[in-house]
């Protein structure tokens, strides 16, 4: 939101507050409060009628500063609040002098000037990462009477901003104005079903807003050399987190607001849908798995989309007796065929659902001021919303689902949680404008808890498109609604690629787009993006996404890449313990890999698929793709051809090809089958040595997709001879071999 007429002017009917100097400081133990009158103080006269900032300067993690700006501070509490992991048991130094005072932790200091005008510098030892000028802090009184706080913080020249959730426009914010707040807008717009209030700077320290309501970034937008951010209302609180690198940011984040979960190995292997209005039955569904089996493309877990359901009633949880009239026999039947199954849910109950009754009674229903039940008809027809901030509402809404699970519904895809209405009343008396963004949260929370207490932890995953802070907790997410087109291929890219910054570990997107029917070419293009993804799902919206509906090159290219996926999950699964144990994202965009390259900060058709093999996608159908290699000898990882970089590479690529690169000296474990994602890792697995220096030492861990130990292997290269040796954990057998020098012992 913007609230100036260039920089000189206030928009009309705007009147603004700022801090014009520190009065006073009061220091405690973990941190300090600032009082900044809003005008000069020349005598004492001076200080009737004159509005004064409060700004509180607090740790709540290491590395991380707090600061709460503060008006009128008489309100009542306001929740929900994100659930933050902070604590007071890490090292905190503050410093008050007539000069300034300040607050460090770890190598992040918030300093306070007390002299001239408003000024905090957040500095890293001595290098200045970022600035509160004199016009930074804000409030503000629209000629509505709404109140407002901003906060501007300083960009330096070439500094460039990524994140704030799933979104689908440019990967660098430099320029842009971006609202948080959920809608279901597709992937075509500004809008986005993850907002996460939460940025990443190249400069090396991260930004986010402790609020769940609406936040409105304007990212070098209002004034071009500054990031501002305000909510409504009387307050702000904002954290600054260190670095110095993105990695080291991004980590810090999660240590905050929370760590990807494990997912099951299972997951990692191809899913196919239904799709959402095309006409389907046990008949449908078994046909397109035989086809699936016939063509020898393997399958992981099938999914039912919205119509397992009757029409009208979503959601009641019941089959559609006139096209699944034995549920539990099919799903059984499903279950020996080596398959798991995912049922397509929503939090909305149709006035037509026999839970929507019984719903009301209880009051699990969500509600208006008058105590009538909220309603509208935007999805089903009279549909009413769960209030998970009931918790007998949750358990009813789960113990539905459990059900569900007893016949043999492996996971659930948690769709929507975006459409919340903010014209009502919460059980919880959580106030609505916040609950908009935040009701997701709870919904995915009760949805994976449940399958954590059923199913056992590591074993939980659900298939979600809404997302907020905290939501990288529960896995998975996807894309949205694309269209089945080569630009809306390259937008869900960027929109997961933002996402990654925000802080989430895994992503999907559904291949070969969702609206329409895609062209053949796209399609295969897809595939091969699709399948060097985290999770990989055929999906689309009123045509079947089975291979053999497009062509037949269609069924080798995907028979191709689902099987290299599965080859490489030994190393997807040791790239997935780091993004559980240390919140790094599984698809990273190449700003995060390589912050030092200048090349890599507007990269967005391109990524790393974990910390060692480079994707870039094709968007075209002739198969030209450009785009940029690091410094190094790279190796095309199935081909074994060498690159050097740094350097932009233009190549023509077949449908069953793509960049896939292997990074100098890297240690790529692969596995010995391509036909399920849940064997044993390090069971026969080759160890493959891309272009590795002399006298290079590497350790690998090959993870177990149980509960064993897998293996550790020292694989060193000298004198042109490379050898590997089993240090800890079991192997059935293991090899290793050298792409790109001498021979392997």
């Amino acid at each position: 939101m913007k609230f100036t007429d260039g920089y000189w002017q206030l928009r009309p009917g705007v009147t603004l507050l700022r801090p014009r100097t520190v009065e006073s400081v009061q220091p405690d133990e973990r941190g300090f409060t600032v009082f900044a009158p809003t005008g000069r103080l020349a005598t004492r006269g001076d200080t009737l009628n004159m509005p004064v900032v409060t700004v509180r300067f607090f740790s709540p993690a290491p590395g991380v500063v707090g600061v709460s700006i503060g008006h009128h501070l008489g309100g009542p509490p306001r929740l929900p609040r994100f659930a933050l992991r902070t604590g007071d048991d890490h090292p905190v130094t503050v410093t008050v002098t007539p000069q300034y005072a300040s607050l460090t932790t770890g190598e992040l200091t918030a300093r306070v000037a007390r002299t001239g005008g408003w000024r905090v510098d957040f500095l890293r030892g001595d290098r200045l990462v970022t600035a509160s000028t004199e016009r930074s802090v804000g409030v503000v009184t629209d000629d509505a009477g709404r109140s407002f706080v901003h906060e501007r913080l300083a960009l330096g020249v070439g500094e460039t901003v990524y994140g704030l959730g799933e979104r689908f426009g440019p990967f660098v914010k430099n320029g842009q104005a971006v609202d948080i707040w959920h809608a279901d807008g597709g992937t075509a717009t500004e809008q986005a079903y993850k907002n996460v209030p939460f940025y990443l700077s190249s400069a090396g320290y991260g930004v986010l807003v402790d609020h769940p309501e609406h936040v409105s970034f304007e990212v070098a937008s209002e004034v071009v050399a500054q990031t501002q951010f305000s909510v409504e209302g009387q307050s702000l609180t904002y954290l600054v987190i260190d670095g110095p690198t993105p990695k080291d940011v991004l980590r810090r984040y999660t240590a905050l607001t929370g760590r990807p979960a494990r997912v099951p190995a299972w997951s990692y292997g191809l899913w196919l849908s239904t799709s959402f209005t095309t006409s389907y039955d046990e008949a449908t569904v078994t046909g397109f798995i035989d086809g699936m089996a016939e063509r020898d493309l393997p399958l992981s877990v099938f999914h039912f989309d919205c119509f397992w359901m009757r029409q009208f009633h979503w959601v009641d949880f019941v089959w559609d007796p006139a096209t699944f009239p034995d549920p539990p026999a099919m799903l059984r039947r499903l279950r020996e065929r080596g398959l798991k199954v995912c049922v397509w849910i929503n939090p909305y109950v149709a006035q037509r659902s026999h839970l929507f009754e019984e719903g009301r009674r209880a009051g699990y229903l969500v509600r208006r001021a008058d105590g009538s039940v909220w309603q509208c008809d935007k999805w089903q027809a009279g549909m009413a919303l769960v209030d998970f901030t009931n918790p007998d509402a949750t358990a009813w809404f789960c113990g539905k689902l459990r059900a569900l699970l007893d016949m043999g519904v492996d996971c659930f895809k948690t769709d929507f949680g975006e459409r919340i209405p903010t014209d009502v009343v919460w059980h919880d008396g959580s106030d609505p404008q916040r609950m908009h963004n935040y009701y997701t949260q709870l919904y995915n929370q009760a949805v994976f808890g449940l399958l954590e207490a059923e199913r056992g932890a590591g074993e939980a995953i659900v298939f979600a498109r809404s997302a907020t802070v905290g939501g990288q907790r529960l896995p998975v997410h996807w894309g949205g609604d694309c269209e089945s087109t080569f630009a809306s291929m390259a937008e869900s890219l960027r929109g997961g690629l933002s996402l990654s910054a925000s802080g989430f570990g895994y992503w999907s997107h559904d291949i070969g787009g969702f609206e329409g029917t895609p062209d053949p070419a796209v399609f295969k293009r897809w595939i091969a993006f699709g399948l060097l993804s985290s999770h990989s799902r055929l999906h689309g919206s009123d045509s079947y996404r089975v291979p053999w509906a497009f062509d037949e090159e269609a069924v080798e290219v995907l028979r191709h890449f689902t099987r290299l996926k599965l080859r490489l999950m030994p190393y997807l699964a040791a790239t997935a313990e780091q993004t559980h144990r240390e919140g790094l994202p599984t698809m990273r965009p190449m700003i995060v890999e390589f912050p030092d390259d200048p090349a890599s900060a507007y990269l967005d058709r391109q990524y790393m698929l974990g910390p060692d093999v480079l994707v870039a996608p094709v968007f075209s159908a002739d198969g030209e793709v450009t785009f940029w290699v690091p410094a190094g000898t790279w190796t095309h990882l199935v081909t074994g051809r060498q690159l050097t970089g740094p350097a932009w590479v233009t190549e023509k690529h077949g449908f069953d090809s793509l960049p896939v690169l292997a990074r100098p000296g890297a240690v790529i474990p692969f596995g010995s089958t391509g036909d399920r994602p849940d064997y044993e890792w390090a069971d026969g697995v080759r160890l493959r040595l891309f272009a590795p220096a002399p006298g290079q030492r590497t350790r690998v861990r090959v993870p177990s997709p149980g509960d064993g130990p897998g293996a550790e292997f020292d694989v060193s290269y000298v004198d042109g001879t490379a050898t590997v040796e089993l240090v800890a954990g079991a192997s059935t057998g293991y090899d290793c071999d050298v792409v790109g020098a001498g021979p392997a012992t």
